[in-house]
């Protein structure tokens, strides 16, 4: 059985594809591509995956109110589904809202480099305070 960290990595790549599918204009399954990544459905998974989907021009408005001279869809694939995954998790669903930043570091720390975690880390905690209140 996989922790939710190893779950958001999962929903992460299974992002990342559906962003390159996109790009390309291909068509592209959801659930075909997230059983290829996970050989039991899970209910965690599938919530990140289709709650960005159906939500990302939301999370995407949101991550360029507080983004600072960048545009979302600048980041690269990795980093722009896991900032969506973040975001998500802080505005739609009950994960507490330290849990979703801390999850969303982490996958930053493995999948890139300092400066885009540092500046991931800013926008979801200036998310955070701001759309909170």
């Amino acid at each position: 059985m996989k922790n939710r960290s190893e779950l958001r990595e999962i929903a992460m790549k299974a992002l990342y594809q559906v962003y390159i599918y996109q790009n390309s204009n291909t068509t592209y399954d959801v659930p075909t591509i997230i059983k290829d990544l996970l050989e039991v459905e899970n209910d965690f998974v599938n919530e990140l995956v289709n709650g960005v989907i159906e939500k990302q021009e939301e999370i995407s408005r949101l991550a360029n109110k507080y983004l600072v001279d960048w545009d979302i869809e600048r980041l690269s694939k990795v980093d722009k589904a896991i900032l969506s995954i973040g975001i998500f998790e802080l505005k739609y669903t009950e994960t507490p809202s330290i849990v979703s930043i801390n999850e969303a570091i982490e996958l930053s720390k493995r999948y890139s480099d300092e400066k885009v975690t540092k500046m991931i880390n800013a926008t979801l905690d200036k998310i955070f305070h701001s759309e909170e209140e």
